[in-house]
C-alpha cells in the first residue's frame, strides 16, 4: 500500500473478486424466479419478509448521499448539520402515515408501480404522466448522485490509479448488468448483504475517528478555536432552511419510486410495519454518526474547498489507515461494503425506472404486448438511462448535496397525490393535476433563475424551491377541488 492508496494489491483484488461475485447474485435471483412476469422480476413475487425488508430498505436509503454527502455537508454546516439527523427521522414518519393503506390497495389491485396506483386512483392520464416524468427525472438523479459518490471513493481509494471516470463506467457496468439478471430478487438480496457490511463499516469509521482523534470534547475546541462560526446559533433564514429540510425529506425521500415498491414487496403489512420499526433507529447509528465524521474532519482537516469537502470520508480514512496499518483489512471491508452498498441503490433506481417505462409508458402504448417482452423493454431502458446518468455523473460539478435537493425538489410535487390521496376519497384527479404542474413550474422556475442569474437565491428566503412549489401546489389543488365540488 502506498502513502496515496488505501488499498494495496492484496486489497485491490479482494475488492474485485467481491463486486463481481455480485453477477453471480444476480444469476441466483435469475434462477429462483417463480414466473415470468412483471410482479415477480419487479417486486420479487411480492414476498420480502421483516429481514429482508427491512435491509433492503436500509441500503436504498443510506449509501452515497450518507457516506459522502453527508460528511462532506457536515463539514461545510458545522454544528447545524445536526438537522440531518432529524431530516432522516422525518422519512420513517412519514411512511407510517401513508404506507399501510398504500400496501393494503396495492394487494388488492395489484400495483406494480407508482403509476399504477395514481392511475387506478385518480383516472386521470395527464396526472399519470406527470407523476411518472417526474418520478423518471428524480430517479435518474438519484442515480447521478450515487454514480459520484462511486467516483470518489475508488478514486480515492487506489490514490487515483483508478480514475473518477473509470470507476464510474465499469462499476455501472456490472450492477446493470446484474440488475438486469435477476430484478428485485437479485437487488434485494445483495442488500441484505450490503446492509449488514454498511452499518458495521459505518460503526466502524465513527469508532475509529474517536481512538484516533479524540471526542466530542476535543473536537468542539478544535472547531471553536479556529472556526467559531460553526458553533453559532441559527439565524431566523437558518432556522427556516431547516424547517424547509426537514419538509423537503418528508415529503420528497418518502415518496421515492423504489421506496415505494417495496412497500408493494411486503410480505404482508405486519411485515412492513416491524420494518419500519427498525427503520426509525437508523438515523441515529447512520446519518449522525457520518455528521460527526463530517465535524471530526473539520477539525482535523481545516480549510478544505467544497469539492474537496466531500470527500472528507476518504481523507480520514486514508489518515487513519498511515496510523494505523493493523487497520487495513476492515478499511478493505468497509470500502467494498461502501461501494457494493451504493451501487445497491443505484440498480434499485434502475428498476424503478425500468418499471415505470414497462408498465407505465410502453405498456399503456402497446396493452396487448406479452410481460417478457414488457421486460425486455424495461431493461434496455435502464442500459440506456445508465449510460446518460454516467456521462452526467462525469461533467457536471455539483456537489452530492445539491444534487440530492434538486432531486427532492421535484419529488415532493408528487407528494399530495399519495398523502391526500389516500385519505381523502372525494379529491379529484383534475385537482391534483392542476396542483402537481403548477408546483413543478415554480419549482423548476425558481431553480432555472438561479443558473441563469446566480444572484437570486436558490432558496428564497431561507426555503427550498420545492417547498415554495409545494405550497403553490397544496393551494392550487384545493381552490380547484372547491370549484369542482360548487358545480
Amino acid at each position: 500500500m502506498t502513502s496515496d492508496s488505501l488499498l494495496g494489491p492484496v486489497g485491490l483484488t479482494f475488492m474485485g473478486l467481491y463486486l463481481f461475485s455480485l453477477i453471480g447474485i444476480g444469476w441466483a435471483g435469475r434462477l429462483a424466479k417463480k414466473e415470468n412476469s412483471l410482479a415477480d422480476f419487479y417486486l420479487a413475487g411480492r414476498g420480502m419478509g421483516v429481514f429482508v425488508l427491512f435491509l433492503t430498505l436500509y441500503a436504498t436509503q443510506y449509501s452515497g448521499n450518507t457516506l459522502i454527502g453527508f460528511a462532506g455537508k457536515a463539514y461545510r454546516g458545522g454544528y447545524e448539520s445536526i438537522v440531518m439527523v432529524v431530516f432522516m427521522s422525518s422519512v420513517i414518519g412519514a411512511y407510517f402515515i401513508y404506507a399501510p393503506k398504500l400496501f393494503r390497495m396495492s394487494r388488492k389491485y395489484k400495483f406494480i408501480t407508482i403509476g399504477d396506483y395514481v392511475e387506478h386512483r385518480f383516472n386521470h392520464s395527464l396526472l399519470t404522466y406527470l407523476i411518472i416524468i417526474l418520478s423518471i427525472v428524480a430517479l435518474g438523479n438519484y442515480i447521478l448522485t450515487n454514480l459520484k459518490a462511486i467516483g470518489y471513493i475508488v478514486q480515492a481509494a487506489t490514490g487515483g490509479k483508478i480514475g473518477f471516470a473509470q470507476s464510474i463506467i465499469v462499476l455501472s457496468f456490472i450492477m446493470v448488468f446484474y440488475e438486469t439478471l435477476g430484478g428485485m430478487r437479485s437487488v434485494a438480496w445483495t442488500d441484505v448483504i450490503q446492509g449488514v457490511l454498511l452499518l458495521a463499516g459505518v460503526i466502524f469509521i465513527f469508532f475509529a475517528i474517536q481512538v484516533q482523534y479524540g471526542g466530542f470534547l476535543d473536537t468542539g475546541e478544535i472547531i471553536r478555536s479556529r472556526s467559531p462560526q460553526a458553533f453559532a446559533p441559527p439565524d431566523w433564514y437558518a432556522k427556516r432552511l431547516w424547517f424547509s429540510t426537514i419538509l423537503l425529506a418528508f415529503f420528497g425521500i418518502s415518496v421515492y419510486p423504489h421506496a415505494i415498491q417495496r412497500i408493494y414487496a411486503a410480505k404482508n403489512e405486519s411485515t412492513l410495519i416491524r420494518s419500519f420499526q427498525i427503520m426509525a433507529f437508523m438515523p441515529l447509528v447512520t446519518t449522525l454518526f457520518m455528521v460527526v465524521v463530517g465535524w471530526v474532519g473539520l477539525a482535523q482537516f481545516p480549510g478544505l474547498s467544497r469539492s474537496g469537502s466531500e470527500q472528507i470520508t476518504m481523507i480520514m480514512l486514508k489518515d487513519i489507515s498511515l496510523r494505523m496499518p493493523a487497520m487495513g483489512a476492515l478499511i478493505v471491508l468497509f470500502l467494498s461494503a461502501a461501494i457494493a452498498a451504493i451501487m445497491s441503490t443505484v440498480d434499485s433506481a434502475l428498476l424503478a425506472i425500468s418499471s415505470l417505462v414497462t408498465n407505465d409508458i410502453y405498456g399503456r402504448y402497446k396493452p396487448e404486448a406479452p410481460q417478457s417482452v414488457l421486460t425486455k423493454i424495461g431493461k434496455i431502458a435502464s442500459w440506456a438511462i445508465m449510460a446518460v446518468a454516467v456521462y452526467m455523473a462525469i461533467v457536471l460539478p455539483q456537489t452530492i448535496w445539491r444534487i440530492m435537493e434538486i432531486k427532492l425538489e421535484l419529488l415532493c410535487q408528487i407528494a399530495p397525490s399519495i398523502f391526500l390521496g389516500l385519505h381523502f376519497k372525494n379529491l379529484k384527479g383534475s385537482a391534483v393535476f392542476a396542483g402537481a404542474a403548477a408546483g413543478t413550474i415554480i419549482a423548476v422556475g425558481i431553480m432555472m433563475i438561479n443558473y441563469l442569474v446566480p444572484t437570486f437565491p436558490v432558496k428564497p428566503w431561507g426555503i427550498h424551491a420545492g417547498i415554495w412549489g409545494l405550497m403553490v401546489n397544496v393551494s392550487i389543488l384545493v381552490f380547484v377541488h372547491r370549484g369542482l365540488c360548487k358545480t
